[in-house]
């Protein structure tokens, strides 16, 4: 077993004990927030046919070649084809058809003319009033997409824009990865969950923050969350609420794994056969996080105190369930800041302290949340990123330059930014 990892060592060696989830097929509205298992390839062009972008008169640029400046050109409208119905008449010298946006273009027509430049002479007449969209107002077959194409490669994660694609190209169902089940595990006789509200408010227990924290982390970084509740200070209580994580592919424990008398979740799981592979890591908050195998499936032991969990799930946690998702970037970005204010730190580890951090003029400033205490869970609520001081960096005055990830940072990248 491997002690006192850095951040970024104990990333990598998770990430390395995981791999993409089996692929499923399903309907694709059901599959937004999902990634593509295989490349996706269109059967079709799209548009299919060259159609028009105007409300307006599909025309023939060689009806507009004039020498005389300011001409007129009148033109016989010899259809009309509404968006959903498709020409019948071939244009002829002189003629034009009267399109909507969306019609197929009739043959010969190579651009449309705006109703707005057009005036009516009678049911069959036209004069063309300006000429600047000759050859223009065209969507071309295939211009979007051709047939036989890559439209989407595999790894791509599904959004509106990617479900709008695959739609028009007639995909009603995708393959992409399973949906990770995690299941995670509180420890502790002093926690209590909300249905002991009244103990919680009379200060005889202390609210489960972590239960609906890690529900709601889970959920939101792509898996199904499955709760296996707060297990007693008792080994028997844990390995019984650990049967239920053998349908999950992934486990993940608060609290209970650290040096105490009661911390019995590394005894629990290595006496029902699972393995410790890292313990300890040289960090602040959230040290004590553990990473092994429990019956086949990879878990990941958080500290208790409740920043010290969303910190470590963000670190840790959440890039593990990306990659089962079958996403090939797993971290948010971190960015330059500047910081608004002198920081002192204890220990030489690494940290991870709860800021803002503001833009203006093209640069961004940070400033701590208060307090950043591990059981100060307001910090995190407050905050919108996680400031990265570097171990060596004990004083760090106002004006340096350090490092932030943006807590809704859309941009990932594949290595630790820490």
């Amino acid at each position: 077993m491997i002690e006192q990892l850095k951040p970024g060592e104990a990333a990598r060696a998770i990430l390395a004990a995981v791999e993409p989830l089996s692929v499923e097929c399903i309907p694709l509205p059901e599959s937004l927030g999902r990634v593509l298992a295989v490349d996706v390839i269109s059967p079709i062009d799209v548009p299919y046919w060259d159609n028009s972008a105007m409300d307006g008169y599909a025309v023939r640029s060689q009806d507009f070649v004039d020498p005389s400046p300011g001409a007129k050109v009148e033109l016989r409208v010899i259809e009309t084809v509404h968006a959903g119905s498709f020409p019948t008449k071939k244009l002829g010298p002189g003629e034009c058809t009267r399109v909507f946006t969306g019609a197929p273009l009739p043959e010969g027509a190579d651009g449309v003319i705006r109703q707005e430049d057009v005036t009516v002479l009678d049911e069959e007449r036209i004069r063309v009033e300006n000429t600047r969209d000759v050859g223009r107002n065209v969507r071309y077959r295939g211009e979007d997409i051709r047939k036989q194409s890559v439209v989407l490669t595999r790894g791509t994660p599904l959004g509106p824009a990617q479900l709008g694609v695959l739609a028009s190209i007639g995909e009603a169902e995708v393959f992409v990865h399973r949906r990770p089940k995690v299941a995670f595990l509180g420890s502790g006789d002093e926690i209590a969950d909300l249905d002991q509200q009244e103990e919680i408010r009379r200060g005889l227990k202390i609210a489960s923050s972590n239960t609906y924290t890690l529900h709601a982390m889970i959920r939101a970084a792509g898996g199904e969350p499955l709760n296996l509740g707060i297990a007693r200070d008792d080994p028997a209580d844990f390995e019984r609420r650990l049967k239920s994580a053998a349908l999950a592919d992934l486990l993940v424990t608060t609290a209970g794994a650290s040096v105490g008398e009661r911390d019995y979740v590394r005894t629990a799981i290595e006496g029902a056969g699972g393995s410790v592979e890292f313990w300890r890591i040289r960090m602040r908050p959230g040290a004590p996080v553990t990473f092994g195998r429990f019956k086949g499936i990879p878990w990941i032991g958080l500290p208790g105190n409740p920043v010290s969990t969303m910190v470590t799930f963000e670190l840790f946690v959440r890039p593990a369930i990306r990659k089962l998702l079958g996403h090939s970037t797993f971290f948010r970005r971190a960015v330059p800041v500047t910081l608004a204010e002198p920081i002192k730190l204890g220990p030489r580890l690494t940290h991870f302290l709860r800021a803002t951090v503001t833009e203006s003029d093209g640069t961004r400033t940070a400033r701590l949340t208060g307090p950043q205490g591990s059981g100060i869970l307001t910090s995190m609520a407050r905050a919108n990123a996680l400031l990265i001081v570097p171990e060596e960096m004990q004083e760090v005055p106002a004006g340096s330059t350090l490092k932030a990830i943006m807590l809704e940072e859309p941009v990932h990248i594949s290595e630790p930014p820490f």
